[in-house]
């Protein structure tokens, strides 16, 4: 009896082996992969609002400042594989005058960005829905050296 179920029983742990590891490394694989583009994200964002603030503080102008943060945005975001319209930017200034280029002046720009998982299809709005949205904001002076009329 012993030797029959031996028999039977033969090749049976290569097919489990691959079952079992097939429902284990599927969703670890699709974790990594989704924890990576999020970083990827975070990284981009951070960077993006880094160089958004330099880029605008160095202007002459804030049309100019803002057309150069808009720039540095897309580059930075094409840098880390995601699309212009994934991201947008907000100028913030603490001086309650009307322009934020002012001698002195401390400027945060804020990017705000939404990364979609890997593998989500764009049917019924499901990328949408399920894209993560992520912030970071950077905080730069003004050089008191700056070129235009305080």
């Amino acid at each position: 009896m012993r030797r029959w179920s031996f028999r039977t029983e033969r090749g049976s742990a290569s097919l489990e082996f691959l079952t079992v590891g097939l429902i284990l490394m599927v969703p670890l694989v699709y974790l990594v992969l989704a924890v990576s583009a999020l970083q990827a994200g975070a990284l981009a964002a951070e960077g993006a609002a880094r160089q958004a603030a330099r880029a605008f503080v160095l202007a002459d102008d804030e049309e100019a400042g803002q057309a150069a943060a808009a720039r540095a945005l897309a580059v930075t975001l094409a840098d880390y594989g995601l699309g212009a319209e994934a991201g947008a930017l907000a100028f913030d200034c603490t001086n309650g005058q009307p322009g934020c280029l002012v001698r002195g002046e401390t400027v945060t720009v804020s990017v705000r960005l939404t990364v979609a998982l890997p593998f989500v299809p764009e049917v019924l709005g499901l990328r949408q829905s399920t894209s993560v949205p992520l912030a970071a904001s950077a905080t730069q002076r003004v050089s008191k050296f700056w070129g235009a009329q305080p």
